[in-house]
């Protein structure tokens, strides 16, 4: 069995630009990403347990050296925003346990997760939606259900080539009420009839929605959905951490030229999709922009010694008061 996570990154508006109060037009945000992540049943309990072993570690030391109270793992989550911004108390996007951590930790806690995908062998699969090449009448929910088919149908491809014999289960970030019903009718429909495509023999039941705060997979999924989003926004492909991550996008074996089958963008007529192509189907580009890995998560982050990652595992175990 697979857990595939999703998430997304960017607004379901599919609007480009909207007018003010006073009149002035201005430009809204034209990229959104859903990104899933596929985990094997038999990796989750040791993905789980490091980063479980860590929030706690952290959470107790915010508790004993500045007095910060979290209840339970589930106020340890982490979020793209948090790791990034650091919002204060009061603002949209205020993460308590993020914002006592030390930026030596954020970026810590931060290569932990990244170091996960490789170590546990996870496939990521990502449909970037260009809301410039949308049609007038689009609604938000007839987008994310788009930018789910094509993200379940690489899904769909991935198991049925490389793991043929086992099937996937959906695990998603809980939006809202009517978003979830919508996505998870479609997904049934999937399942009875396939789609103009393929059939979805792999994928089983229907998708679990969950807070986000409870599920490391989907915190993960959060982490690359941003990445990818900030890429394809900025149109600069070095940014550390997709660099970090594009090995893991999921190639198949009858594709040629460094193509990259888990990224989707659509519509087809988006300019995004060649600069993808140039960007990171090429197998040199690849090489170029991605970093080394040595296996050790805390060499070369300039973190105090007493900050790495078995340091603080090794002070506390998993269990809440």
């Amino acid at each position: 069995m697979y857990f595939f996570y999703l998430d997304e990154s960017g607004t379901r508006d599919p609007q480009v630009s909207g007018t003010d109060a006073h009149g002035k037009i201005f430009v809204k945000d034209y990229i959104y990403v859903l990104l899933a992540i596929g985990l094997h049943e038999s990796r989750w309990a040791a993905f789980d347990q490091e980063i479980a072993d860590t929030k706690l570690a952290l959470r107790a030391r915010l508790l004993k050296q500045k007095s910060v109270e979290l209840p339970s793992l589930a106020d340890c989550e982490v979020k793209s925003t948090g790791l990034r911004l650091g919002k204060a108390a009061g603002q949209k996007g205020y993460n308590k346990f993020l914002h006592h951590l030390d930026a030596a930790e954020r970026k810590m806690l931060a290569d932990l997760f990244y170091s996960q995908i490789e170590k546990h062998h996870m496939r990521i699969f990502a449909t970037i939606i260009d809301k410039r090449f949308l049609k007038p009448e689009t609604t938000p929910e007839f987008m994310h259900n788009k930018a789910y088919e094509l993200t379940l149908e690489r899904i769909e491809h991935f198991m049925a080539e490389y793991h043929y014999k086992q099937r996937a289960l959906v695990v998603m970030d809980d939006l809202q009420k009517q978003l979830n019903s919508a996505v998870a009718m479609k997904h049934a429909r999937f399942q009875r009839e396939g789609n103009a495509n393929l059939k979805f023999a792999h994928i089983v039941e229907y998708p679990f929605f969950t807070d986000s705060k409870l599920s490391n997979g989907v915190q993960l999924a959060d982490l690359c959905a941003y990445n990818v989003h900030r890429v394809f926004k900025t149109e600069d492909f070095t940014y550390p951490y997709f660099a970090r991550t594009l090995p893991s996008f999921y190639r198949s074996l009858k594709s040629a030229g460094g193509k990259i089958d888990g990224l989707k963008i659509w519509p087809d007529a988006s300019p995004l999709a060649a600069i993808a192509r140039e960007k990171c189907w090429n197998p040199t580009q690849q090489k170029k922009d991605s970093p080394p890995t040595d296996g050790e998560l805390d060499v070369g982050l300039g973190l105090p010694k007493h900050l790495s990652i078995s340091s603080l595992q090794g002070s506390t175990q998993r269990k809440e008061p």
